[in-house]
């Protein structure tokens, strides 16, 4: 067994769509970043490729690369699980926890945890995300950040 952490974080804008885990989500604001600004799958994907010692996702998706803006970061945790299953490994559970103090998450986790456990091909009950509110210390200020684990099996 292997495992790997991972975070990223991202400002909330304007005329940005929010996405989280692959999933579209209706707010006025959404992320910045060279891709969509999935922060959830950012750090899923860099926890992935720890596990493997496979760097992080900006070695691969350079954010200065104009071919790869806007990508939708479903392709980049694609790119990761392929790089860990070339290492011989495999996702046996994920544990992530959001920070975000808007907007309100709960409503979501089902839809977002079905959401990654479809983009990895594993059980929706090895997928764990937890979602708190910094009360505005740490990302009120208009952000979202995220922290993922992964714990893989080998194949």
């Amino acid at each position: 067994m292997r495992i790997g952490f991972g975070f990223d974080a991202h400002e909330l804008v304007e005329g940005k769509h929010l996405f989280l885990g692959g999933v579209h989500i209706e707010y006025e604001k959404g992320l910045r970043g060279h891709s969509d600004g999935d922060v959830v799958l950012h750090a899923l994907s860099d926890a992935v490729l720890g596990s493997c010692a496979g760097g992080d996702i900006g070695v691969y998706f350079r954010d200065d690369d104009k071919k790869i803006e806007g990508i939708d970061s479903r392709r980049i945790l694609e790119f990761a699980l392929a790089k860990a299953r070339s290492a011989g490994l495999k996702i046996h559970n994920i544990d992530i926890v959001l920070a975000a103090d808007k907007p309100k998450l709960s409503g979501l986790y089902d839809t977002i945890r079905r959401s990654i456990s479809g983009c990895c091909g594993i059980d929706e009950g090895a997928v764990s995300l937890k979602a708190k509110t910094t009360e505005g210390t740490m990302v009120g200020k208009g952000a979202i950040a995220c922290f993922a684990i992964a714990l893989m099996d080998e194949l």
